[in-house]
C-alpha cells in the first residue's frame, strides 16, 4: 500500500498474526487497538535483537531504511502519478475540490474533527514553506516513542470534508501532494497542529515516526570489532523501549532524570536520563543512570517532540549520533549507523516546555567535519571520557567511538530550566524570560568548579541551582505565585547587564581559574570540533591528568552559543558510563568478563602481595601443616564458661530461648486500621463492597519469587493460626494445606491464581483479601513487556493482580503491603489517598504513644546514632576498601568496578581468615572492618556454652559474583579447617538454603526439634548460627534476617541503589527490634570511649562493653569526633598493623568531615516487607532476655563504671590523638602500627544473642552510599530524600517543591502522588486513559510501614479480626427473655387439643376463653390484668427495675442472620440493589408526593395525611384519570390464591431509626411481591426519605411530631378502614361484592429481625407425647400461611409468639392460643371498625387495644408455632423521648439512647415525681408531652395515688375503658363500658381503688355502682383541663361515695399552652 512499516519480521507466522490484528483493528469501532497486536509492534524485533546482543545485517538496516521513508543520499525511487480525475482542482496547496488546504489561510476558521482524529501538517515538495491540514485517525500516528501506530492510513480532507481516504496514495494525490516517490505518511505527514492562546492554528511538535533514535541503537557489524557481550559494548548498548526485561530490576532511574511537563492526564515528554551528581560536602561517588529512554503521549498539548531522521543509506562512520532533521523535517543527514557509545539516555527525546503550543525541534544538530576519537583513548585515559551534549550543534564523531560515551542529559536539563518561566504561565503569570543559555553555561561552571575531587555531578543540583537563580532574578513576579523554600548553593555571579555570548568564554575561564585545572575550559572559534578535537589530544599527551571536566564553548554564532561538557576524571567518568547500564546489561558485563577470564588479570596481580607468592600456595602450606587438628590459635584462648546444666548434663544456654507467640500493640492498631478502611469502603455510597452479604473471609498472600520468603510466609500463616481462625482449615494442618494460601510469583503462578479466582467467582459470599506483600517488586506493565514468551515472570504482577476479573469481582479486596509504596503513590494510580494505611509512628514529641517491650530501630534511627557523635556510629564505610578499589579501577580500567571490588572484598575476607587462623603476616592484606568482622564471627561460638554465634550477612547484588565469592570463601575456610566453626551459606532467590550437617544437628538441638528430616528453610532459623550469609540478587525479596545478625555489609551493593527505593530497601536488611529496657540513645549518650591510645590484642572483643565518655578536648575536637563516627578503621579492635600496601596509598582520599547538623533525617524508614526479629514473628526463634553472664570479663582502658551498667552499642576503641593523626595521614599503610595491650584477664563470656537484643547490627555501606545517607544540606534533610523515589516512576516536572524533613507518610504520598509520573513500563501508566476522573479503584488498599517492623503479622490479625466482624455482621442480638406470668396462666376447663391442625378450628376456637395476662417480658414492670380465674399472691411479682435498667438489662441471645432476615441500610446485595431504590448510576429513583384526606368524627376535624410514592411503586394504587390524583390504595380479593405476593400491606411505624430501622423486607418476603409502608412523622421524612428512596412513606401531620406510637396505629388503622371503603367501592363497580376485598393489614415493628416455625411431631397415645424443632423461615411463607387460613376474616387480631431460646413444650404444644398479640400482628380493619387504638398513648398502647378487641366480642388469635425475633436496636423509638426542663429548652425529638431521667442541658436530674404538680403553683414546667408524663408517673408513682392497691393483688384497681400501666406492684381489672361488651365477673371483687382515664358518654353513674370497693379505696379521675375535671365528677353523682379535698387536684407539670392533663384523688366513704 505504500504505507508499511519499515523492518516487518520475515517469518509466516507473525505476517499472519499481524495482518489479521490489523484487519481486526482496522474493522473494530474501538480507538484502542486489540492486545495481541501491541505485542507485535515492529520495534520489539529490534529490541529483542538489541537485548539478545545481536545486531543486523547491514542489508536488513538498509532495507528498513529505505522503507521507514528516511531520505538518503542514493538517486529516489521512480514513482508514476496516477493522472488526476477530470475536471478537478490540480492547484499546488488546494484539495482537488478546490478548497484551500494551506495552514496559514485556514488558521483561524473553524474545523470539524472528528473524535479520535488529529489535526496534523503535511509538507508538499512543491510548497516548502507551507503546511497542508489534514485530520487523520490518531490510531495510525506514533506515539512520541515512534510507537503504537497501526500499519495503513485513515484520513479526511478538512478542506471539502471528504472522509474516509484509507489509502494515503489516494489522500496524497486528493490534497495534490504530486510526488515523485512513493507516497508514504512518514515521509509527509510531519507535524501535530495546535490552537494557540488565540485560537489560531500554528505548527505545533514534529510527528516521532519510528524515531530513529530509538531504531538505531545497534550497531552494526563492521563498526565493532570486539564480541557482542563485550564489556565496552555493554556500557553503551541499551534497548530503548519503554520497558526493562528483567522483572524486579527495572530501569535503574537516574537520579535527576527529570520530566518537566503538564500536571495534567496527558502524559508529558519526558527528559532524557541523568547521570548521578551529587552535591554537597558529603556526596556520593556513584550514581545509577537509568536504561530507558523515556517515552511520552503523543498529543497536541505535548511539547518537545522529535526524532533523528536515522542514519543514511552509506555506512558513514562520521554519522552524528545526534544528527535530527533539518528545520523543514525532510533534509537527509549522512553518516553510517548509529554508534553504540550512545547509552541509556542518550537517545531519549527530549523536552522543552511544560505547556504551549511551541514546537521545539532538536538543537544537536551535526555540522562541519567529523571529529575522530583517537585509538588506545581508554587505555591511555584509563576511563572513558564522558561528554555530555549542551547547547547548539554537536558534530560527528567517527574512529574509536567504544571509548567515549555521549549523553544528552545537559541539554535535557537546560531544556527543563528553560521552561520554568512557562510553568508559572500556567498559574497566571505574566510571561517571563527563562534563563538565558550563557547564564545556564556559566552557571554550569561554577557549579563544576566548586565539586570536590570525589564528587560526581548531579542534573537535580544544576535544575535547583537555575530555577533558584530564575527565581531570584524574577522574585518580585512570582512571589505571589508559589512560595517555595530555597535551598543553598552556589552564589550565582551577581551580573548587572546579561551575560553575552562574546564574554561567556572569558567569564567561564575566570570561573575556572580559581580551581586549580579541575575545569578546563576550551573556546572554539568555528564549532564544537575543533574544540572536541583539541580535547581528545590533550588527553592523549596526558596533559588533562588532573583535570575532570573540560567545557568547550563555540560563541561564534550570532543567534546561540555551541557547547559541551566532557568527563574526563577518572573517578567521575567511570562512575558515569557505568551507571548507564540497565541491572540485565550491569548482570550480563560481570557474567560476560567472568566466563571471558578477564579478571584473571585482577587474581593474579592479588597474588603478588602475598608475602610468599601465591595465596593459595601459603594456604596449602597451611593446610598440610595442620592438617588433623584445628588451629592453635582458635584453641588457646579459650575462655571460662560460665553456663547452666539442663538434666541430661548439656550445657545451656540462658540467653536462647522461645518468646511467647502474639500480636504486638502496634499490630492490633494497625489491623484495626485496616478494618476501619474497609469499613468505610462497605458504608459509601458507591455499593462497591456489600460486608453484610460475605459469611467468612478467605484470602491469597503474593509474594516475590524467593524460595526463603515462601517458606518464611508458610510457617508466619501456620504459626498464626489464622487459617484455624477463618475455618479454612482443620486441625491437624500439614504443611502442604498451608501452601494453598501463598502464591509465589514465578512461571507457576498463574495456574494457582486461576484457581484463585475460579474459587470467588464460585463463592459470591465469601470475601476474598488478596494480599499483595513486598508490593513495590516487579511494577512492569504487562501490555508493554515484550518479553512475555521468553520471561513469563515479567509483568506477572500486573497480568495477574490487575487483571479485569479482579477489578470487577465485588468480593475480592486487593491489598498492596510495602515497605516503600512510593511507586505506587502517582499520578495515575489506582489507590486512593484515602485507602492508604500508613504505620503509625511510635513516639510523638518525646512520648510513647504505645507502650512495647521493644523498640523498632529503622534507618532513621541508625542515621541518628551514626551523626549524634556521642557514640559509635552503626553506620560505617571502609576506607582502606574504597582507597584499594580506587587503585585497582584506574590499573583496570576496562574491568566493571562491581567486579574489582567483589574481588577485593573476597580477598580481605580471605586474609581475615587467615590472619586469625594463626597466619598474622596476612593482616596487613586486609581492612581494619574485614578482620574485626572475622574476628567476631570465630569468636562469638566460644563466648557461648552451647557455641551459639552471630551472623555477617555479606550482601553481594550480582548472582555471578556471589557464586565466586562463596566458591573462594568456601574454599579459604576448607584449607583453614574451619568447617565446623562457622558456615558459609549462598542465599540465592530461586533456590533455598543448604546448611551442613553438623550445623544443622546444632539448630535442632538449639531449637528442640525432634523431626529428623528438619532442615532451616528461612534465614529467621538459623537464629544463632555462626555463619557468613552471602545474599545475592538484585534485590532483597522480603527475607527477613534473625536476631544474630550482628554485620550487615553493604559495601558491594552497586550504584543502581541511589534511588530511594534501592537504597533504603538494603539498608531495611538491618532493620531491628531492640531491647526497650535500656534505651539505646540514652545509653549512647554516654558512650565516647577512652583515648588511652593503646588497642587490646584481644580477638574476642568485639561486642565488650564501652567506657565513659573520653576528655572534654575529645568531645570539642569535630576531627576526632569524626574519626571514631565515620571511620571504622579508627575504632576497631586489632592487634595489628593497619592493612594496606603501596598500591592502596597511591590515592587515598581523606575522609571528609561529617555535617554537624544537629537534626537527623528521619523519614519513615523503608526495606523488605516481610518482617522478622520480634517476638511473635518468627519460627523456631526464641528470644534472649536472658541475665547476662555472672562474670565479668576486663580490659585495660576499657572498664566500664559501676553506675553505667550495660551499654546496648558496639564496643570499640578510639585510638589516641596520635593514633588518628597517623591513620589519617598514612591512610592504611604500614607506617600506622598501634600498641598492643597488656595480657587479658580472665573473663566470663558472654552469648552473642545476649548482646542481640540490646543493639541493631552495624552496618558498613560503600562510601557512596554513605554519603547520600548521611549528607544533609543546611534544613537538615538528607540527600537521599531528593532521590528519585522508584526505578519506575519519573519526576512530572523539575519545577517541583523539594519533600520537607517534616512532612508525614500522608503528607510524603502526596507529595509523589502529585510530582511523579509512572513510567511507560509501569503497570499504572494506562490508568488515565480509562476517561475516568476517578481513575481509583474502590476495593483496594495500601498498607505501608517500615521493613522489619511486623506488616505480615499485622495484616494476619486484620484478617482474623475482618473474620469476627462478619460473622458479627451476620449475627444479630435478639431479645432472648421467657415468657412471664407463666404460673398465672388462665385456667380453664377447654383447651385447643387439635395439636396437628394447621390452622384454628373456628368453632373450637371460640370456645376457649380470652388469657387476660399479660406473657410478654418486655411488660415485665407492667400492671397485671385480673380475671377471675387468677390466684395471685404477694410474692408472685418480683421487685421492679429500676427505669435506667428497663433496657438495660434485658437479656438477649445472638443469633445468625439467616437468609430471611429483615436488614437495615447497611445491608447491599446485588439481589436487593432494585428493592431498595440504589440506580447503577447511584442516583436516587423519583418519587412522587400525595395528599390523601379523610374525615375522623373523633378528631372533629379532617385528617390530611401524605403518602411518598416512589415511581416504581406507583402500581399498588389508584389515580385518577385524568389528574393523577391518588384516589386510593390497590387491595386484594379475599379469593385470591395467589403465592407470588403477600396480600396484606405491611405498615411499620418507626421514629428515629433512619439507619437501623430493618425495613429491608426483601430476603424476609424471599422475594414476593408486597406492600410495605413507612410511617413516619413529617420533620423526618426528608432524612427516611434519603436512606430509602424506594419506600412508600406516610408522612402523619405536623400536629403529631411529639406523638407517640399510639398515634401511629390510630391513624394507620383508620386509614387502612378508609382505605378499605373506598376499594370496596372502586371494585363493587367492576362487580366484586364488597365482603370479597381483602381486609387484613400487618402493624410489624421496625426492629422485626427473623421469623421461626416450630415443627411438631405428635405421637404417643392420644397425642401426649409430642417432639418439636424450631427452624427459621421466610415472612413469605408465614403469611402465606396465615392469609390462607379458613374463615379468616372471622378474626380481628392474629399475631405470634416472641421468640425464646428457653420456649418450652408447653407453649408451643397448643398450636393456639386466645391472647394478647405484639410486636407483629395482622388486623382486621373491617371487624375493628369500631375499636380504636388511643391515639394519646406513647406505652403499653397495644395491651389497651387488646383489651378493647376482645370486649368487643372479637377474636384474637395466636399462631404458637409461629415466633417472631426482635433484634435490640439501641437508638430511636420509644427512646426518642426525653423528658427535659422547659425552661432550658423545648421539647423535641431525639433519636439518641439518653435515659429519661436525664437532662441533656441542666445538671439537675428530673425525677417522676416531678412529673406532676399542684395547679396554679411555681413548679417546674416540663417540655414533655402531658400524655408521657402521666404515663411515666403512674407507671413509677401510681403508689401515691392508690395507697391500698400497692401488693394487693386481690383487690384490685378497676380501669374503666382503659388500660395504663400503674406499676408492677398494683394490679387492675379492665372493664368496658360500651354495651354488649365482654367483661369479667366482678360481682365477688372488692377493688383497692377506681381509675377514669378521659372517660366518655358511656360511663354513667350507674355503671359505676356495679362495683364494690373497699372503705379507703381510692379514686383518681384524669381529664383534659380542670373544667372538665368537675363535669365529670358531678355527672357521675362521684361525690356521693368519695370524698374530695382541694389539695387533692393536680396536673401534669405542663405549661398551659401545653394542655396538661389534671387529675383528682378520692377517698371512698
Amino acid at each position: 500500500m505504500g504505507n508499511s512499516y519499515a523492518g516487518q519480521l520475515k517469518t509466516t507466522r507473525f505476517e499472519e498474526v499481524l495482518h489479521n490484528s490489523i484487519e481486526a483493528s482496522l474493522r473494530s469501532n474501538n480507538l484502542v487497538p486489540r492486545p495481541i497486536f501491541s505485542q507485535l509492534y515492529l520495534e520489539a524485533e529490534q529490541q529483542l535483537s538489541s537485548l539478545e546482543g545481536g545486531s543486523r545485517v547491514d542489508n536488513e538496516e538498509e532495507e528498513e531504511e529505505g522503507e521507514g521513508g528516511l531520505e538518503t543520499n542514493s538517486p529516489p525511487n521512480p514513482y508514476q502519478l496516477p493522472p488526476p480525475p477530470e475536471g478537478c482542482c490540480t492547484t499546488d496547496g488546494f484539495c482537488q475540490a478546490g478548497k484551500d488546504l494551506r495552514l496559514i489561510s485556514i488558521s483561524s476558521e473553524p474545523i470539524d474533527v472528528p473524535v479520535g482524529f488529529l489535526l496534523v501538517g503535511a509538507k508538499s515538495p512543491s510548497l516548502p514553506d507551507h503546511l497542508l491540514v489534514c485530520a487523520v485517525d490518531k490510531r495510525f500516528l506514533p506515539d512520541d516513542n515512534g510507537h503504537n501506530a497501526l500499519l495503513g492510513f485513515s484520513g479526511n480532507c478538512v478542506g471539502c470534508g471528504k472522509k474516509g481516504f484509507c489509502y494515503f496514495t489516494e489522500f496524497s494525490n486528493h490534497i495534490n501532494l504530486k510526488l515523485t516517490t512513493q507516497p508514504k505518511k512518514q515521509k509527509h505527514l510531519k507535524y501535530y497542529l495546535v490552537r494557540n492562546a488565540q485560537g489560531a492554528l500554528t505548527k505545533g511538535p514534529s510527528i516521532c515516526w519510528k524515531g530513529s533514535e530509538f531504531r538505531n541503537r545497534q550497531n552494526s557489524t563492521n563498526m565493532c570489532s570486539s564480541s557482542l557481550l563485550s564489556p565496552l559494548e555493554g556500557s553503551g548498548s541499551l534497548a530503548a523501549f519503554p520497558s526493562e526485561p528483567v522483572s524486579g530490576t527495572n530501569a535503574n532511574i537516574p537520579l535527576g532524570a527529570q520530566q518537566a511537563g503538564t500536571a495534567s492526564d496527558h502524559a508529558s515528554v519526558t527528559t532524557a536520563t541523568a547521570p548521578a551528581i551529587f552535591n554537597g560536602k558529603d556526596s556520593p561517588k556513584h550514581q545509577q543512570l537509568a536504561k530507558n529512554s523515556l517515552p511520552a503521549l503523543t498529543g497536541p498539548s505535548t511539547l518537545g517532540i522529535l526524532s533523528n531522521s536515522g542514519p543514511p543509506k552509506k555506512r558513514h562512520k562520521g554519522w552524528s549520533p545526534g544528527s535530527p532533521p533539518a528545520t523543514d523535517g525532510s533534509y537527509p543527514q549522512g553518516g553510517g549507523s548509529r554508534a553504540k557509545y550512545e547509552g541509556a539516555g542518550m537517545s531519549c527525546m527530549t523536552q522543552a516546555g511544560l505547556v504551549g503550543p511551541t514546537a521545539v525541534t532538536f538543537p544537536v544538530v551535526a555540522s562541519g567535519e567529523p571529529v575522530s576519537v583517537p585509538d588506545n583513548l581508554l587505555k591511555i585515559c584509563k576511563a572513558k571520557p564522558v561528554i555530555f551534549k549542551g547547547h547548539g550543534n554537536f558534530p560527528y564523531l567517527c574512529g574509536n567511538l567504544n571509548d567515549v560515551v555521549v549523553s544528552p542529559l545537559l541539554y535535557t536539563c537546560y531544556q527543563n530550566s528553560q521552561s520554568l518561566s512557562r510553568a508559572y504561565e500556567q498559574f497566571g503569570a505574566s510571561t517571563m524570560q527563562p534563563i538565558s543559555e550563557e547564564m545556564q553555561l556559566l552557571l554550569t561552571v561554577y557549579y563544576l568548579v566548586q565539586l570536590a575531587a570525589d564528587q560526581v555531578p548531579l542534573m537535580e543540583d544544576l535544575e535547583q541551582i537555575f530555577l533558584r537563580s530564575w527565581r531570584e532574578s524574577h522574585l518580585t513576579e512570582i512571589r505571589q505565585y508559589q512560595q517555595v523554600p530555597l535551598q543553598p548553593y552556589p552564589p550565582a555571579p551577581n551580573a548587572v547587564a546579561p551575560v553575552t555570548s562574546a564574554q561567556l568564554p572569558w567569564l567561564a575561564g575566570l570561573a575556572a581559574s580559581s580551581c586549580n585545572d579541575s575545569v578546563h575550559v576550551i573556546e572554539c572559534t568555528y564549532s564544537l570540533a575543533e574544540g572536541l578535537s583539541e580535547m581528545f589530544r590533550l588527553l592523549i599527551e596526558g596533559k588533562l591528568s588532573k583535570t575532570n571536566y573540560v567545557v568547550i564553548i563555540c560563541a561564534c554564532r550570532n543567534t546561540a552559543i555551541d557547547s559541551c561538557i566532557a568527563v574526563t576524571g577518572k573517578y567521575q567518568a567511570r562512575i558515569l558510563s557505568e551507571s548507564l547500564l540497565s541491572p540485565t546489561e550491569y548482570q550480563r558485563e560481570v557474567h560476560y568478563e567472568l566466563v571471558t577470564g578477564q579478571v584473571d588479570s585482577l587474581g593474579s596481580f592479588f597474588s603478588t602481595f602475598c608475602p610468599e607468592g601465591d595465596i593459595d600456595i601459603l594456604l596449602d602450606k597451611f593446610h598440610q601443616e595442620n592438617k588433623g587438628h584445628i588451629s592453635s590459635s582458635l584453641t588457646a584462648s579459650s575462655v571460662t564458661k560460665a553456663a547452666t546444666l539442663d538434666i541430661s548434663g548439656a550445657p545451656v544456654c540462658t540467653s536462647y530461648h522461645l518468646e511467647p507467640r502474639g500480636a504486638r500493640p502496634f499490630q492490633l492498631a494497625v489491623a484495626q486500621k485496616l478494618l476501619s478502611h474497609v469499613c468505610s469502603i462497605a458504608d459509601s455510597s458507591t455499593q462497591n463492597l456489600d460486608l453484610g452479604s460475605f459469611e467468612k473471609v478467605d484470602f491469597l498472600i503474593c509474594i516475590p519469587p524467593s524460595e526463603v520468603t515462601y517458606q518464611q510466609t508458610v510457617l508466619h500463616v501456620w504459626h498464626s493460626g489464622v487459617l484455624l481462625e477463618l475455618g479454612l482449615e482443620k486441625e491437624p494442618m500439614t504443611k502442604q494445606r498451608v501452601e494453598q494460601y501463598i502464591l509465589k510469583l514465578d512461571a507457576e503462578a498463574q495456574t494457582k491464581f486461576k484457581a484463585f479466582l475460579q474459587n470467588s467467582f464460585q463463592n459470591p459470599h465469601t470475601l476474598f483479601i488478596l494480599i499483595h506483600d513486598h508490593a513495590h517488586w516487579d511494577l512492569v506493565s504487562a501490555v508493554h513487556n515484550l518479553y512475555t514468551q521468553s520471561d513469563p515472570t515479567v509483568g506477572l504482577v500486573d497480568r495477574l493482580l490487575n487483571c479485569r476479573e479482579v477489578k470487577e469481582a465485588p468480593n475480592i479486596v486487593t491489598l498492596h503491603v510495602t515497605s516503600f509504596p512510593y511507586a505506587l503513590q502517582t499520578q495515575h494510580t489506582l489507590i486512593s489517598p484515602y485507602n492508604e494505611i500508613h504505620w503509625p509512628v511510635s513516639y510523638s514529641n518525646g512520648v510513647d504513644l504505645c507502650h512495647e517491650n521493644k523498640k523498632y530501630f529503622g534507618l532513621s534511627d541508625f542515621i541518628e546514632s551514626t551523626l549524634s557523635g556521642h557514640s559509635l556510629p552503626l553506620l560505617r564505610y571502609d576506607s582502606s576498601f574504597e582507597a584499594m578499589v580506587t587503585a585497582l579501577g584506574k590499573r583496570f580500567p576496562r574491568l566493571h568496578s562491581a567486579v574489582i571490588r567483589t574481588f577485593v572484598l573476597v580477598q580481605h575476607y580471605a586474609a581475615a581468615m587467615m590472619a586469625v587462623s594463626g597466619l598474622p603476616q596476612m593482616k596487613n592484606h586486609t581492612s581494619v572492618e574485614t578482620l574485626e568482622i572475622t574476628q567476631n564471627l570465630l569468636n562469638s561460638p566460644k563466648q557461648c556454652p552451647c557455641g551459639h554465634g552471630l551472623m555477617v550477612l555479606l550482601r553481594v547484588p550480582c548472582s555471578p559474583l556471589a557464586a565466586v565469592a562463596y566458591e573462594r570463601l568456601a574454599h579459604v575456610r576448607a584449607r583453614l579447617a574451619l568447617e565446623e566453626h562457622f558456615e558459609i551459606i549462598l542465599g540465592n532467590p530461586s533456590s533455598g538454603i543448604t546448611v551442613g550437617k553438623h550445623f544443622v544437628k546444632q539448630l535442632k538441638m538449639w531449637q528442640k526439634i525432634e523431626d529428623a528430616e528438619w532442615r532451616p528453610q528461612t534465614y529467621l532459623e538459623l537464629e544463632g548460627l555462626p555463619c557468613i550469609l552471602i545474599f545475592s540478587g538484585m534485590d532483597p525479596h522480603g527475607e527477613s534476617l534473625p536476631r544474630s545478625l550482628r554485620y550487615c555489609d553493604l559495601r558491594l551493593i552497586n550504584s543502581s541503589c541511589l534511588v530511594r527505593t534501592a537504597l533504603e530497601q538494603e539498608l531495611g536488611l538491618a532493620a531491628y527490634f531492640v531491647s526497650n529496657e535500656i534505651p539505646l540513645e540514652k545509653g549512647a549518650k554516654n558512650e565516647a570511649l577512652e583515648s588511652d591510645g593503646e588497642k587490646l590484642s584481644s580477638t574476642d572483643n568485639e561486642d565488650e562493653e564501652p567506657g565513659t565518655e573520653g576528655s572534654t578536648s575529645e568531645k570539642r575536637s569535630p576531627m576526632k569526633r569524626e574519626r571514631s563516627c565515620s571511620r571504622d578503621s579508627a575504632s576497631s579492635s586489632l592487634s595489628s598493623k593497619a592493612s594496606g600496601s603501596a598500591l592502596c596509598s597511591e590515592s587515598l582520599a581523606q575522609p571528609p568531615g561529617l555535617p554537624q547538623g544537629e537534626q537527623a533525617w528521619s523519614p519513615p524508614p523503608c526495606g523488605p516487607a516481610e518482617e522478622g526479629r520480634m517476638p511473635g514473628e518468627k519460627q523456631y526463634l526464641p528470644a534472649s532476655q536472658g541475665p547476662p553472664s555472672v562474670i565479668s570479663r576486663h580490659s585495660p582502658g576499657l572498664v566500664p563504671p559501676p553506675e553505667c551498667g550495660p551499654r546496648p552499642s558496639q564496643r570499640s576503641l578510639q585510638v589516641s590523638v596520635t593514633s588518628a593523626s597517623q591513620l589519617s595521614s598514612s591512610g592504611l599503610s604500614s607506617q600506622c602500627t598501634v600498641p598492643t595491650a597488656g595480657p587479658l584477664v580472665p573473663q566470663a563470656s558472654q552469648c552473642s544473642m545476649t548482646k542481640a537484643c540490646r543493639q541493631p547490627p552495624i552496618v558498613f555501606l560503600p562510601k557512596l552510599a554513605y554519603d547520600v545517607v548521611m549528607c544533609t544540606d543546611s534544613s537538615g534533610l538528607p540527600k537521599a530524600a531528593s532521590l528519585l523515589p522508584s526505578p519506575s516512576v519519573m519526576w512530572a516536572s523539575s519545577f517541583r517543591p523539594l519533600l520537607s524533613k517534616t512532612m508525614t507518610s500522608t503528607e510524603q504520598s502526596l507529595y509523589y502522588r502529585q510530582w511523579t509520573v509512572p513510567r511507560p513500563s509501569h503497570m499504572d501508566y494506562g490508568n488515565r486513559a480509562e476517561g475516568r476522573a476517578d481513575s481509583f479503584h474502590p476495593r483496594r488498599l495500601l498498607l505501608s510501614g517500615p521493613p522489619q517492623i511486623g506488616k505480615t503479622g499485622a495484616y494476619l490479625q486484620f484478617l482474623s479480626i475482618l473474620s469476627r466482624m462478619l460473622i458479627r455482621l451476620t449475627e444479630v442480638d435478639v431479645y432472648d427473655e421467657e415468657e412471664i406470668n407463666i404460673n398465672l396462666r388462665e385456667e380453664s376447663d377447654w383447651h385447643y387439643l387439635q395439636l396437628t391442625d394447621p390452622w384454628p378450628d373456628l368453632e373450637l376456637f371460640q370456645k376457649m376463653p380470652f388469657d387476660y395476662i399479660i406473657h410478654d417480658p418486655k411488660y415485665e414492670d407492667a400492671s397485671l390484668i385480673c380475671s377471675h380465674h387468677q390466684n395471685i399472691k404477694s410474692e408472685d411479682r418480683g421487685m421492679s427495675r429500676k427505669p435506667e435498667d428497663l433496657y438495660v438489662r434485658r437479656h438477649t441471645a445472638r443469633m445468625r442472620l439467616s437468609k430471611y432476615a429483615a436488614y437495615n441500610t447497611y445491608h447491599h446485595c446485588e439481589q436487593c440493589h432494585q428493592y431498595m431504590g440504589f440506580h447503577p448510576r447511584y442516583q436516587l429513583y423519583e418519587s412522587s408526593l400525595h395528599a390523601f384526606a379523610f374525615s375522623y368524627s373523633m378528631l372533629g376535624e379532617e385528617i390530611q395525611l401524605h403518602f411518598i410514592i416512589p415511581k416504581s411503586k406507583e402500581h399498588h394504587f389508584v389515580f385518577s384519570q385524568p389528574g393523577g390524583q391518588l384516589e386510593s390504595m390497590r387491595l386484594p380479593l379475599v379469593t385470591d390464591k395467589s403465592h407470588e405476593y403477600i396480600k396484606s400491606p405491611t405498615f411499620t411505624p418507626t421514629t428515629g431509626r433512619h439507619e437501623h430501622g430493618l425495613f429491608n423486607l426483601y430476603h424476609a418476603m424471599d422475594g414476593a411481591s408486597h406492600l410495605h409502608v413507612l410511617v413516619v412523622k413529617e420533620y423526618e421524612m426528608a432524612i427516611y426519605k434519603k436512606y430509602w428512596p424506594n419506600h412508600i412513606m406516610l408522612v402523619l401531620p405536623s400536629i403529631f411530631n411529639s406523638a407517640g406510637v399510639g398515634a401511629a396505629h390510630f391513624l394507620i388503622k383508620e386509614l387502612s378502614y378508609h382505605n378499605l371503603e373506598l376499594e370496596r367501592n372502586r371494585q363493587e363497580e367492576l362487580g366484586i361484592k364488597p365482603q370479597d376485598i381483602w381486609p387484613f393489614i400487618v402493624i410489624s415493628d421496625d426492629s422485626c429481625v427473623m421469623w421461626n416455625v416450630v415443627d411438631v411431631d405428635c405421637t404417643g397415645e392420644r397425642n401426649r407425647e409430642f417432639s418439636w424443632s424450631e427452624r427459621n423461615v421466610s415472612l413469605k411463607h408465614i403469611m402465606q400461611h396465615i392469609e390462607a387460613s379458613p374463615n379468616i376474616t372471622r378474626y380481628a387480631l392474629i399475631g405470634m409468639r416472641k421468640w425464646a431460646s428457653k420456649t418450652r413444650g408447653g407453649e408451643v404444644h397448643k398450636p393456639f392460643s386466645r391472647c394478647h398479640v405484639h410486636d407483629f400482628i395482622i388486623l382486621n380493619v373491617d371487624l375493628t371498625q369500631n375499636v380504636q387504638y388511643n391515639q394519646n398513648r406513647f406505652t403499653c398502647d397495644d395491651i389497651d387495644f387488646n383489651l378493647r378487641v376482645h370486649s368487643a366480642g372479637l377474636l384474637l388469635c395466636r399462631f404458637n408455632r409461629f415466633s417472631v425475633m426482635k433484634k435490640q436496636i439501641a437508638v430511636g423509638g420509644h427512646r426518642s423521648f426525653h423528658i427535659t426542663s422547659k425552661r432550658t429548652k423545648t421539647f423535641t425529638t431525639l433519636s439518641l439512647p439518653i435515659k429519661e431521667s436525664e437532662v441533656s442541658d441542666s445538671s439537675v436530674a428530673i425525677v417522676p415525681a416531678q412529673y406532676i404538680c399542684a395547679p396554679d403553683s411555681k413548679h417546674t414546667f416540663l417540655a414533655a408531652p402531658a400524655q408521657l408524663l402521666l404515663e411515666k408517673f403512674l407507671q413509677y408513682h401510681s403508689h401515691r395515688f392508690f395507697p391500698l392497691s400497692l401488693k394487693n393483688h386481690s383487690h384490685p384497681v378497676l380501669s374503666v375503658d382503659c388500660y395504663l400501666n400503674l406499676g408492677p406492684q398494683i394490679s387492675v381489672c379492665y372493664v368496658s363500658s360500651r354495651p354488649h361488651s365482654l367483661n369479667i365477673s366482678c360481682s365477688d371483687l372488692m377493688f383497692s381503688g377506681l381509675l377514669l382515664y378521659l372517660c366518655d358518654s358511656f360511663v354513667g353513674a350507674s355503671f359505676l355502682k356495679k362495683f364494690h370497693f373497699l372503705k379507703g379505696a381510692t379514686l383518681c379521675v384524669i381529664c383534659q383541663d380542670r373544667n372538665s375535671l368537675r363535669q365529670t365528677v358531678v355527672r357521675l353523682e362521684l361525690e356521693d361515695e368519695w370524698q374530695f379535698r382541694l389539695r387533692d387536684e393536680f396536673q401534669t407539670a405542663n405549661a398551659k399552652e401545653d394542655r396538661p392533663l389534671f387529675f383528682l384523688t378520692g377517698r371512698h366513704i
